[in-house]
């Protein structure tokens, strides 16, 4: 599913919410290996959750959480002001009559 993102393509909207996009100035094999790093740590959550490990959850999360600073999804941001609205509803952000409008 494509969901739709900023003109400025810091973010993608999903379910009215902003989400940071993955740093493109990744080059496609680093970018890769974060991603492959990225579903490793998910499938290792799972087991986790399901083998009702905490200990093992914690780490898996730890992990999900370092590839995602990798791809630039978390942390510090990727662009040169430090401006986040991750998370916002984005009729609340700066975004918000670019949202509007965009079906117009």
């Amino acid at each position: 599913m494509k969901y739709p993102t900023t003109p400025d393509g810091r973010y993608f909207v999903h379910q009215e919410r902003l989400w940071r996009c993955t740093n493109p100035n990744l080059d496609e094999a680093e970018r890769q290996r974060f991603v492959n790093e990225l579903m490793a740590a998910r499938r290792q959550v799972g087991v986790a959750k399901r083998a009702d490990d905490d200990a093992a959850l914690t780490v898996a999360r730890a992990r999900v959480n370092a590839a995602k600073i990798s791809l630039g999804e978390r942390g510090p941001t990727w662009w040169d002001d430090d401006t986040d609205f991750t998370r916002c509803l984005v009729e609340n952000t700066p975004y918000a009559k670019w949202w509007a409008e965009r079906d117009a």
